[in-house]
């Protein structure tokens, strides 16, 4: 099996725009992949076009000894931009060789040990600015059927919190626990906002909400200053969206500084990166809840590796997304009562429309972080990704 092409495709999709690698081969089969990078869009591009000589005269079946060469053979190593486009094209690789032998993915990686997985809802709060405007669209997505949800009640601070909006977000979060009561986890999302000492304050003050995990509360680059707060708080963190490759997670072991570990597929280095994430952080009993807010095929590969990972525990979903969503997809499997099945279809199990991406090109779009629109994600038109449940007997989602 045979590299034919590698073509790269962007498409908007509002908060960024999704960043699609297809490979084909001397036979036919296509095969795609997914580097989507918030803001450096181009940039992983050009690095997808960069590692095409690489893939030539290869035979693609071996995709380990491909990912080996292509990361070793960079002298700057690790980093965003190329462990992204590492992840879109060892993404496609794993599509291209599953369809080559007809089985998903998952098969190729062990079987199974589930059937679905549970979600958890982002994106559900759009356009929110109050504690009751929170609420209230907290309690919508209960009744889509989601388990759990995530936000960022912090507005546009960074580094440091005064005592005014430390009592806003809080207020924020009060509200939304309220709303969903028993029905719902939490989990706050901090961006990576803050220092040590902030950082400490909103742990424990986040300790009564019994939240599931305080996603990424410190300023990215010290894996010791995480392992403080995480011993000085009952409030559990999570983090690891923002590092590459396994090298980078055995810091995070080592020090234990992370209840939950969030690698991306679209950034760790891959489905057999992150795999080899999930099997450490099984060896140290961390919780494993990838990072997937991106496109569908970064949602396809993790859905492969809730699959097969026995220590998976949460799915992230964007609970809505932009209508031309379904315009790009061929299929994708939807969420049903919280939970979304695990494709069966060969290789990742879902598939582009190539000609319908071109009809949404690339739109420049700006940081929201730490700037107050973080609510800001979707447009107006958006749609939902969930089936609303059947209410039970009692009433209450089922």
């Amino acid at each position: 099996m045979r590299l034919a092409s590698l073509t790269t495709y962007l498409c908007d999709a509002y908060r960024t725009n999704w960043v699609f690698v297809r490979l084909e081969t001397d036979d036919g089969l296509v095969g795609w992949g997914e580097a989507t990078l918030e803001y450096r869009e181009h940039t992983v591009e050009a690095a997808l076009r960069a590692l095409e000589p690489s893939l030539a005269g290869r035979d693609l079946e071996d995709i380990q000894g491909w990912w080996q060469d292509a990361y070793r053979d960079a002298y700057w190593r690790g980093g965003a931009v190329l462990t992204s486009a590492l992840s879109g094209i060892e993404m496609a690789l794993w599509d291209l060789k599953g369809k080559l032998l007809g089985v998903p993915v998952h098969q190729l990686l062990g079987g199974t040990v589930r059937t679905e997985v549970e979600c958890y809802a982002n994106a559900w709060f759009a356009g929110a600015r109050t504690a009751a405007e929170f609420a209230e669209r907290a309690r919508d997505a209960v009744e889509w059927g989601y388990r759990a949800v995530k936000w960022d009640p912090f507005g546009s601070a960074f580094r440091t919190v005064d005592r005014g909006e430390l009592r806003s977000a809080l207020a924020v979060v009060d509200a939304v626990a309220e709303a969903v009561g028993d029905d719902a986890g939490l989990i706050v999302e901090a961006h990576g906002r803050f220092e040590v000492p902030t950082a400490l304050r909103v742990a424990r003050a986040l300790e009564p909400f019994d939240l599931l995990w305080l996603e990424e509360p410190l300023i990215p680059g010290n894996t010791a200053a995480l392992a403080e707060v995480r011993a000085a708080t009952s409030t559990p963190i999570g983090v690891g969206e923002r590092l590459y490759t396994r090298w980078d997670f055995r810091e995070v072991f080592d020090a234990r500084a992370a209840d939950v570990v969030q690698p991306d597929v679209s950034h760790v280095g891959g489905i057999w990166e992150a795999r080899t994430v999930a099997s450490l952080a099984e060896l140290w009993q961390v919780g494993f809840a990838p990072h997937n807010p991106s496109g569908p095929i970064a949602n396809a590969a993790t859905l492969q590796l809730a699959a097969c990972v026995p220590n998976f525990t949460l799915l992230e979903t964007m609970a809505t997304d932009v209508p031309w969503r379904a315009d790009v997809v061929v299929s994708e499997p939807s969420i049903t009562h919280g939970r979304a099945p695990i494709p069966t279809a060969p290789g990742l199990g879902v598939e582009l429309d190539a000609e319908a991406l071109t009809r949404f090109p690339y739109v420049r779009h700006d940081l929201r972080h730490y700037t107050g629109a973080l609510t800001e994600i979707r447009p107006e038109d958006s749609v939902g990704r969930h089936e609303m449940p059947a209410p039970s007997l009692t009433g209450s989602p089922s």
